[in-house]
């Protein structure tokens, strides 16, 4: 008996269709989406945790939490304090929801 392989995507795919699932996961992608933001500018600044927590203000577990894809208590006073300390924008936008 042959069984077939299911891909990541089919199977999220399939996930999606649930309301509550399609829910949990967009505020998931969101949280990794700013983690990942953050993330890639304090690397492309060529920074250590550390030395950007000094730039912003804070201690190295802070920005350690900022990078986790599970923190979720992003604040836009922090958010702020960032873009200032690397000389970035901050922008924050509403787009229409999509629907799945």
């Amino acid at each position: 008996m042959r069984t077939k392989v299911r891909y990541h995507k089919d199977r999220l795919k399939e996930d999606l269709k649930n309301p509550e699932f399609c829910k949990h996961y967009a505020k998931e992608k969101k949280s990794l989406e700013i983690a990942y933001q953050i993330a890639r500018l304090r690397h492309k600044l060529g920074l250590s945790q550390k030395d950007f927590a000094r730039r912003v203000g804070t201690t190295q577990q802070v920005i350690s939490r900022l990078e986790n894809g599970k923190y979720t208590g992003y604040t836009l006073k922090t958010l702020e304090k960032l873009a200032n300390a690397t000389n970035t924008e901050l922008v924050i936008s509403f787009r229409s929801m999509q629907v799945a």
